[in-house]
């Protein structure tokens, strides 16, 4: 994460909605790791492991598009940031899917981070209009 954000930028809802995202991503992705890494009898790892590991990645990318959205001067510009974090957005929501399918008592917590994705789609559209 980006540590000099103006503060006119870190007051946005969106943003901050994107930190918290980041935030629970992390810690749900960590709970998660402890029941996948171990490996299988025949040796294979358990293929959910990295989607826990895209959940945090793809947070982790919400906050500086925003930011990079917000400080464009053109709007082709700012759109094209706006698209990507719409991309993330949807990404991170199918990564959640895809976990809930997997063996581990860390998927209780993914209802949590969709909900919080929800809010965050509708912090989004409201976003993109003032772009």
């Amino acid at each position: 994460m980006s540590a000099q954000v103006p503060s006119h930028l870190s007051d946005l809802p969106v943003y901050k909605q994107a930190i918290q995202i980041f935030t629970l991503s992390r810690s749900i992705s960590s709970y998660l790791n402890q029941d996948l890494a171990y490996l299988y009898e025949d040796g294979k790892e358990d293929n959910n492991i990295y989607f826990s590991g895209d959940i945090v990645q793809q947070s982790e990318s919400l906050a500086p598009e925003i930011i990079n959205a917000e400080l464009q001067r053109h709007s082709d510009k700012k759109l094209k940031h706006a698209a990507s974090v719409r991309r993330l957005t949807n990404r991170l929501y199918r990564n959640c899917k895809r976990l809930e399918r997997c063996n581990s008592n860390g998927k209780d917590f993914l209802p949590l981070l969709k909900k919080e994705l929800r809010v965050f789609r509708k912090l989004q559209r409201n976003w993109m209009m003032t772009l």
